[in-house]
């Protein structure tokens, strides 16, 4: 008697981190009818704030927005006009000054609003907030058991690291965690710019300023309205930065400041008219290159795999992860070991790759007599937002 061919049972996949890759895998896994849990240390989507302007780029992570099948909702986000560029030298002489002229590649959301919508395209229950990870250890053919912060245990035999930086799956794969790249931002936040600072609204324009000079860097873009986020960085080793009390944001303001004197007001305004608390972001990464070899039933994407300085291409790269992943998954339904093969196979060189433009350190291109001279140049080159 024939019988009738079934449909191949669908390993659930355990995702460690809601952040843009886990989601978005998680995302196209229930387009393909796979199932996935999230579990996620933040308490909700709320918990903290989700950073400033991403540019999502139409060679990444619009492609994985496409295999998420969110490009809708995804326009409906896009800031307009963020795609402007200024470059300042530190007196304040513009250098650069490119509109945003509608045609580029790489329109901006707000980070929150991005995960958002990835959020709102999941089942209800995917997402277990709260859920803190301590530890995850393997356990034999394929199974690998994670331990939570509260002592609860789960079992996997599908397990993805997609927990950043600091991942508790990455020792599953891989000895290397992230070194100290010798920057650091501290992050500043003006509020109703265009009113109370006008000539550093005008300064940083329609979108995105760049103020370099080797060593010392202040970046900024407008986000919605006319609110003002501002990175600046300064190259200098950790203990420099341990000798400010963060703490106390008046002195620590202050304390950067002077490391900008003699800059233009309207570009030092960024750091001293801050109406947030700075916040210092020290920049880590794995090395280029950082791969493993094959350890069945586990796997990892984004930061936690090839963790980089913020370069532009973090969030992109993540999510396209993530859409890879799931279609790897889906495509081989009855051999998980060669769906993760596959992925790796297209995801170490990937993230091997030269950098572009976005990974280059800016103070690695000034020379001391003119520090804008290589940026130019390479801007002139090719196409940035």
């Amino acid at each position: 008697m024939p019988t009738t061919p079934s449909t191949p049972t669908r390993t659930p996949v355990t995702i460690i981190g809601a952040g843009l890759g886990g989601l978005t895998l998680a995302r196209v896994l229930h387009l393909h009818g796979i199932p996935s849990t999230v579990y996620e240390a933040e308490a909700s989507p709320a918990a903290r704030a989700q950073g400033g302007l991403l540019d999502i780029h139409d060679y990444n992570g619009q492609l994985a927005l496409r295999a998420a099948d969110l490009m809708d909702e995804f326009h409906a986000i896009v800031l307009e006009g963020r795609q402007a560029m200024r470059v300042l030298q530190p007196d304040g002489t513009v250098v650069l000054d490119k509109p945003d002229d509608g045609t580029g590649g790489r329109p901006e959301v707000l980070r929150s609003e991005l995960r958002r919508i990835l959020l709102d395209s999941l089942p209800p229950g995917t997402v277990r907030w709260g859920r803190k990870v301590s530890g995850a250890r393997t356990l034999g053919e394929g199974r690998h058991e994670v331990t939570f912060a509260d002592g609860a245990t789960l079992t996997t035999s599908l397990l993805v690291g997609a927990d950043g930086a600091w991942s508790r799956v990455r020792p599953l794969l891989s000895p290397t965690t992230p070194r100290y790249t010798g920057t650091s931002v501290v992050e500043t936040y003006l509020f109703d710019a265009d009113t109370r600072h006008p000539a550093t609204a005008k300064a940083v324009g329609g979108g995105m300023l760049i103020a370099p000079a080797p060593g010392n860097e202040i970046f900024a873009h407008r986000e919605r309205g006319d609110t003002l986020h501002a990175y600046v960085a300064l190259t200098r080793p950790l203990d420099w930065f341990d000798a400010i009390d963060f703490t106390d944001p008046t002195a620590a303001t202050a304390r950067i400041a002077r490391e900008f004197d003699g800059w233009a007001p309207e570009l030092t305004a960024l750091i001293t008219a801050t109406d947030t608390a700075p916040v210092l972001r020290p920049h880590h990464a794995l090395p280029t290159g950082h791969h493993w070899d094959r350890v069945p039933g586990t796997t990892l994407l984004g930061d936690a795999a090839h963790l980089a300085a913020p370069n532009g291409e973090g969030a992109n790269l993540a999510m396209l992860d993530g859409a890879d992943l799931a279609q790897a998954l889906a495509a081989h339904p009855d051999d998980t070991e060669a769906a993760l093969a596959a992925y790796e196979r297209t995801l170490f060189p990937r993230s091997a790759e030269e950098a572009t433009f976005e990974g280059v350190h800016l103070t690695d291109i000034f020379s001391d007599d003119n520090p804008t001279h290589g940026l130019l140049d390479l801007l002139a080159g090719k196409e940035v937002s």
